[in-house]
């Protein structure tokens, strides 16, 4: 099993070239059973949950073309229904993402419920519910979900999500390209995942307003055409590298990296002593300067995302004074909490929320990841601390992250990764 061995205490310097989005492309890759045109996705991250999302597509008969390292045709005009073993969908919450297509398309699905992240419950009801506000009668049996719709096929209607998932969201979107009649949902997820999700398909035919908004409506049914489309690069590893620079007193240049995705963090970071500013390729981040600690909430986008909870109080541990986490979004998201405690940070936790004294000296410890965020969190906390830290369950971190080691090296990082 690999590992992550780092020597802490060197600054980063350099530049970052941030890789399309791990959350965009998963949907993108599941949007493609829809059509029996090509759809090609430029962008494509070098990560272990695309190279699992493309397999599970594979399975359905989707017949999946590389074209270099970061661009893929996939045709599924001969695509059938199936059902996934379990072992395909165990590995990734997304894998319920084929559900509404297989159903919009085959009028009939039998998907696995999917595994992922040990974050939370996550359940799949708002996707469940959404599918049956277009008529579809689903149910669960031995740990599969059984969908059907009616002989006429799915019927636009009206969707009322009780919170705004991304996931349900982006399956009553899929979905809806397929019914008849126009679709309204409400209550939407308003991530920049959801709207290149929805650029996606307007390119292979869809009809689609207001994406990005609490109210998307969708027209259909679709008339699908060829498509190619570049996916959005990823905010949270911009974040995550950000993070980075601030963690250790450098300055990153974040290449591809959309200011506009990550106001909330920009905000939170420069209330702490970090500098951002735009450039002609991207984002810089100076982070030279005296930290001081912030209080946070996660919340749904445009709010501070769970997704990088876990790096911020691993950079709050060092910042002075005190800061207050609240997570709202997951229940069991602060597993990375006991690790970041082996390398000495200070950490009360209580309910949902957490203390983070900061101003500590971080000291190199062996520290095991729990999830993909807190793997990478884990990975800058040792960049900041002395001596020696080694992460090991790094294949959570391979999941989310495109070769997050060589790019810290090539700023200057001390990493190297081993097989123990």
């Amino acid at each position: 099993m690999d590992v992550l061995v780092i020597e802490g205490g060197r600054r980063l310097d350099g530049a970052v070239a941030i890789a399309g989005a791990k959350n965009a492309a998963l949907p993108q890759i599941a949007a493609s059973l829809l059509s029996e045109a090509p759809l090609t996705l430029c962008g494509l991250p070098k990560v272990t949950d695309v190279a699992t999302m493309l397999g599970l597509a594979e399975t359905y008969g989707v017949v999946v073309e590389r074209i270099g390292p970061h661009e893929a045709i996939l045709g599924a005009a001969r695509a059938g229904n199936a059902e996934a073993p379990y072992d395909s969908v165990r590995r990734m919450r997304a894998s319920v993402l084929v559900l509404g297509p297989l159903l919009a398309r085959f009028g009939e699905a039998r998907v696995s419920l999917p595994g992922g992240c040990a974050i939370g419950a996550r359940p799949v009801d708002l996707h469940l519910k959404a599918l049956a506000a277009l008529g579809a009668t689903l149910d669960v049996e031995a740990g599969i979900i059984v969908a059907q719709v009616p002989a006429g096929g799915l019927v636009g209607g009206r969707i009322v999500l009780a919170s705004p998932s991304v996931g349900a969201t982006e399956t009553a979107m899929m979905a809806a390209t397929r019914a008849r009649g126009e679709t309204e949902i409400l209550n939407a997820a308003r991530d920049p995942e959801v709207q290149d999700l929805a650029e996606c398909l307007c390119a292979m035919g869809a009809t689609i307003e207001g994406a990005g908004t609490h109210r998307i409506r969708v027209a259909g049914p679709t008339t699908w055409r060829p498509a190619r489309h570049e996916i959005v690069p990823d905010r949270i590893e911009a974040g995550t590298y950000a993070i980075a620079a601030a963690i250790t007193g450098g300055r990153l240049e974040l290449s591809g990296a959309r200011l506009e995705h990550l106001a909330i963090v920009g905000e939170v970071l420069e209330s702490m002593g970090v500098r951002l500013f735009p450039t002609d390729r991207g984002l810089m981040v100076d982070g030279t300067g005296r930290l001081h600690g912030v209080d946070i909430a996660t919340e749904p986008y445009p709010g501070f995302p769970t997704d990088l909870q876990a790096q911020y109080m691993a950079l709050a541990s060092i910042a002075e004074g005190a800061a207050l986490v609240r997570e709202t979004v997951f229940e069991n998201r602060f597993m990375h909490v006991p690790e970041l405690a082996r390398l000495g940070a200070d950490i009360r936790l209580e309910g949902t929320s957490a203390l983070v004294r900061g101003g500590r000296r971080l000291r190199g410890a062996p520290v095991m990841a729990t999830d993909l965020r807190a793997s990478v969190c884990l990975v800058l906390a040792g960049l900041a601390a002395e001596g020696t830290t080694i992460v090991n369950r790094v294949y959570h971190l391979d999941r989310g992250y495109e070769e997050l080691d060589r790019k810290l090296v090539r700023c200057g990082a001390a990493i190297s990764r081993e097989t123990r």
